[in-house]
């Protein structure tokens, strides 16, 4: 067994990793970009290690940084949790190859063939899976996805190679909008994935989302521990997971679940993953679907899963510690007919944003009251306590409730117990839309799809749910309370170490200032232009400011341009979701503010038309 972990990442899931390394008796290290100094993960680990400033390029996403500070801290072995470097084939060979360090998660070869869409279409189609029908070499001419669209019609959707969870892809619904997909889905690749490679598959309507998750170990055992039905879903992203699926007949869930097994056999894929099939809903259905339903591969998540608590709530398997044990050279100690189901588990994602308007993650804010529930078969996944700042320069998720129950109806009673207790002001989150959707009949009769949230559901009622149970959102806290920054060295066991203390609404530091009077100490400024994203503005006419904080990923305009209502300006990245700045009326642009990589805060100007 390993003797100390370093977590590469953040948040709740970095804390999921290291009480799974507590229970093993395995040391736990953190990183932390200068935006997380104060967050949960590092408080909560043995030792922490800062990688560079708040953008995640430059930090988490920062290869040789996350290996030296696994050097420093003397790691044996690097556990990626899920996003930022989980899923780069590129970083775990790095690992692989620095001596001393162990890659807790599948090698990288394995990663590099699953990891990539059309890798992973082609072994699944050799394997006997049922795969969409789509391409199997990456695509880069808009001629490729017309000569698609005139075999399979429309509407297709182009996938980025290294993308996962709605992200990368975009559906083009007739040939007009093929140019422009196109290229927003391959900018959106290399932006996010660092991997511009697509690829084409046919769009499916109406599917339910069915995920099996996998473990295999080095000795050639591969077990699956049943489905998740992942079919609540905003713009593709999950919102509510759980297991078992009620859509699905034994029989249907059998036959996914060896699919499964079998194509991940063929990969000679070990550790963990999840393998997600999407199933064609049947609307005049009676009961569940039945073995004769159409299910396709849809792709292999060469990681651990957001999700991956509902799977452990239902069958009692740690996965994340199983996760460990395998990179450790231990062999799954069950077989397939061990594994049972017990019960019905439901996982929901409390996210920081505000679901009424139109699910706008949150741009600020303090937890000024974290009261979690409890009870029997409530659990919580989290990192941050009362009083936490909110901190979001990354993903919008701040937090995870898991509820267990006997059966489907007893979980969906006990969880509305659950979220009716789990009390949080101070910031925005969705606990009220998760309120409404456990008593959304489409939802409690299990009849919804992936297009439910989009295309169906009166929204009205979402903002109806927000208005009711929202509670409090805006921090009375001051923002103006003076900090101090006080320098010390320090000595221990004959090593130095600088530690910087930040101290709130402490007097001022006397300094030797002219005159003799005392003066506050000035916080040290970062270097260059001090005053954040977008350049000073001196056009006169309408400005078009950032609604959020986020990274230009480009300026589609020049100024003299003349622009129409609803024209795309720029495209702003924000909680790694990409979001498209449009013109508000008609006119001529004067200015631009911003540059492509830039990044801007709230109320920051992009754009003046004149």
């Amino acid at each position: 067994m390993f003797r100390k972990v370093l977590v590469a990442n953040r948040g709740e899931i970095a804390v999921r990793v290291m009480r799974a390394c507590e229970e093993l008796n395995v040391g736990t290290v953190a990183i932390y970009s200068e935006a997380d100094k104060d967050s949960g993960h590092v408080r909560y680990a043995d030792e922490a290690y800062n990688v560079g400033p708040a953008r995640a390029a430059d930090s988490y996403l920062d290869h040789e940084a996350v290996i030296e500070a696994a050097r420093k801290a003397d790691a044996d072995a690097i556990h990626p949790g899920y996003g930022f470097l989980a899923e780069n084939a590129e970083f775990a060979r790095k690992v692989e190859e620095t001596e001393g360090i162990t890659w807790i998660g599948p090698e990288s070869d394995a990663m590099e063939s699953l990891g990539e869409k059309t890798k992973a279409r082609t072994i699944m189609d050799d394997a006997g899976v049922p795969i969409v029908p789509g391409t199997t070499e990456p695509v880069t001419e808009p001629e490729a996805v017309k000569e698609f669209g005139e075999e399979h019609g429309y509407p297709i959707a182009i996938k980025a190679e290294g993308g996962g969870g709605g992200r990368g892809m975009k559906v083009v619904w007739d040939e007009s909008e093929v140019e422009d997909q196109l290229e927003s889905a391959i900018r959106e690749g290399e932006a996010y994935f660092d991997n511009p490679s697509v690829y084409l598959e046919r769009y499916l309507e109406q599917p339910r989302h069915i995920e099996v998750q996998i473990l295999a170990d080095e000795h050639g055992n591969v077990r699956h521990l049943g489905e998740r039905d992942c079919s609540l879903q905003r713009r593709h992203q999950k919102v509510i997971e759980e297991g078992p699926s009620a859509a699905l007949t034994d029989e249907l869930r059998e036959k996914i679940g060896e699919a499964a097994r079998e194509g991940v056999a063929a990969a000679d894929y070990t550790n963990a993953g999840t393998v997600e099939f999407l199933v064609e809903e049947d609307p005049d259905r009676d009961g569940p679907l039945g073995p004769d339903a159409n299910f396709y591969f849809l792709e292999v998540n060469t990681r651990i899963q957001v999700e991956h608590t509902v799977t452990e709530e239902i069958t009692g398997y740690d996965i994340v510690k199983r996760q460990i044990r395998i990179a450790a050279g231990e062999e799954l100690d069950f077989d397939q007919d061990d594994v049972e189901i017990d019960g019905h588990a439901m996982e929901f994602r409390i996210n920081a944003e505000n679901a009424a308007e139109d699910f706008a993650p949150a741009t600020g804010g303090m937890l000024e009251t974290y009261d979690p529930p409890g009870g029997i078969g409530v659990r919580l996944d989290d990192a941050l306590r009362q009083g936490d700042d909110l901190v979001t320069d990354y993903d919008s998720m701040i937090a995870k409730l898991v509820v267990w129950g006997e059966g489907r109806d007893e979980c969906i009673e006990r969880s509305l117990r659950a979220l009716r207790e789990y009390e949080i002001e101070g910031i925005p989150t969705i606990i009220p839309f998760h309120r409404l959707m456990l008593t959304d009949e489409e939802f409690v009769e299990s009849t919804h799809t992936t297009k439910y949230l989009d295309e169906e559901m009166d929204t009205s009622r979402i903002e109806e749910a927000q208005a009711q149970w929202g509670g409090k959102t805006e921090s009375s806290a001051a923002d103006d309370e003076d900090v101090v920054e006080r320098e010390f060295t320090v000595e221990v066991n004959g090593k130095r170490f600088e530690v910087e203390l930040e101290e709130r609404g402490a007097p001022a530091i006397p300094t030797g200032g002219d005159g003799g009077g005392a003066q506050a100490a000035s916080p040290p400024q970062p270097a260059g232009d001090s005053s954040g994203g977008g350049s000073a503005v001196e056009a006169d006419g309408e400005t078009i400011d950032a609604e959020m904080q986020g990274t230009i990923l480009g300026v589609e305009v020049d100024v003299g341009d003349e622009v129409d209502a609803g024209d795309v300006l720029v495209v702003l990245e924000a909680m790694k979701m990409e979001n498209d700045i449009v013109a508000s009326r008609g006119g001529t642009v004067s200015e631009i503010a911003v540059e492509e990589g830039e990044s801007v805060d709230m109320g920051d100007t992009l754009v003046v038309l004149e």
